[in-house]
């Protein structure tokens, strides 16, 4: 079963992905970094997106920004209808 077994390669061949049979003994606290990184960029432009989400017509039903806009939470609809 396999892929059979490994064989000599030039070691002077540079690959970004990591070149022949790649594993590094490290890839569990890369991938946790990883994780952790996208995590807080994730929650950083989300918060500053529902800060500052304003809708200048009110919804006809109920939508899910609702529960994190600020405008919809502290009541400030100021919403005009023509």
């Amino acid at each position: 079963m396999g892929a059979g077994p490994r064989y000599p390669y030039p070691k002077e061949v540079f690959s970004p992905a990591g070149g022949w049979w790649s594993r590094p003994h490290n890839w569990v606290s890369n991938t946790a970094v990883c994780a952790v990184g996208i995590v807080a960029a994730t929650y950083g432009i989300w918060s500053y997106s529902a800060d500052r989400e304003w809708r200048h017509k009110a919804p006809t039903k109920w939508i899910p920004s609702m529960m994190w806009a600020r405008q919809f939470k502290e009541g400030e609809l100021g919403i005009k209808e023509p």
